[in-house]
């Protein structure tokens, strides 16, 4: 009897314990929330990806929204648009077209009657000159040498005459700086070179107020010219200048001479030193005219 009561009392308690887990069961099902036995329910996270941009040093992270497929590895494959091909046109080659020439630059001065309109004197060596204000005599031996007769550079200078007044003899120093006028060292003019030339033998005479058309007749000729210019044919003005005995002479700053060998319609050349070069009428007329045409040719 009493082990039957034993057997009873534990099928009791058995069912006891099952009766128990069965109403906590139904509890946890029926009470939301309750964290008996079961997991609470995980809050759905947007999922995230990142894209590697073209540069590997940069990244960007991009949100998706809820409704947006992840991102694969893979591509989805997008059409691309074939380019129509474009009509090609060969350019026919451009006429050629034949400039015709212009016209060329009127003579400044028109030729004149018995004046061929160029001449050209071959065989009149120039040379530099030895001293800075030397260029009168340079010119003179250089002139003298074309007609035969040899003169040293140093020669002439010591025939010409030491004077304040360039009319009548050399002004200054020989080796003084150029482009001074008197009572600086300064030069000599056309009569004082002349006189030398003579007395070597030689048909030179001194011009002043000197014509362009006589200058290229005597070009024609086949007689060079000495002339006084500005320069190497520079622009320049005159400017009056009174000698210690009262006469007044017109002189200019950067006085010089150089021999005309030719000339053109359009310009003149001349051998300045061991220079030759073309000139111009205007720059030429223009820069002669300051010292008032002075010339020495060889009559």
């Amino acid at each position: 009897m009493n082990r039957f009561n034993k057997g009873v009392r534990w099928i009791f308690y058995i069912l006891l314990v099952c009766a128990v887990g069965v109403f906590a069961l139904l509890l946890t099902a029926l009470i939301p929330g309750s964290s008996i036995g079961i997991a609470a329910p995980i809050d759905q996270v947007s999922p995230t990806s990142t894209f590697a941009l073209y540069d590997p040093s940069v990244s960007s992270t991009v949100t998706l929204t809820p409704f947006q497929p992840l991102p694969t590895d893979t591509p989805t494959p997008t059409a691309t648009n074939t380019p129509k091909p474009t009509a090609t046109f060969t350019a026919s080659p451009l006429p050629t077209i034949t400039l015709q020439p212009t016209n060329p630059p009127q003579p400044t001065i028109p030729p004149v009657d018995g004046i061929p309109s160029s001449a050209e004197i071959s065989g009149l060596a120039g040379y530099p000159q030895n001293h800075n204000l030397s260029c009168e005599a340079r010119s003179a031996v250089d002139w003298a040498r074309y007609y035969g007769v040899s003169i040293s550079e140093a020669d002439f200078l010591a025939q010409l005459p030491i004077s304040d007044n360039p009319e009548t003899g050399f002004v200054g120093n020989v080796d003084d700086p150029i482009g001074q006028i008197p009572p600086d060292s300064y030069g000599v003019h056309a009569s004082p070179v002349a006189r030398v030339l003579r007395g070597y033998g030689l048909s030179a005479t001194a011009r002043k107020g000197y014509s362009f058309e006589e200058l290229k007749r005597q070009i024609a000729s086949g007689n060079p010219v000495i002339v006084w210019v500005i320069g190497n044919v520079w622009s320049g003005y005159p400017v009056s200048y009174t000698t210690s005995e009262g006469e007044t002479v017109t002189v200019a700053h950067n006085e010089h001479t150089a021999i005309v060998v030719g000339y053109d319609e359009y310009g003149v050349t001349l051998v300045d030193n061991h220079y030759v070069y073309w000139r111009s009428n205007s720059a030429f007329l223009g820069s002669w005219s300051v010292l008032g045409n002075m010339a020495i040719t060889a009559d």
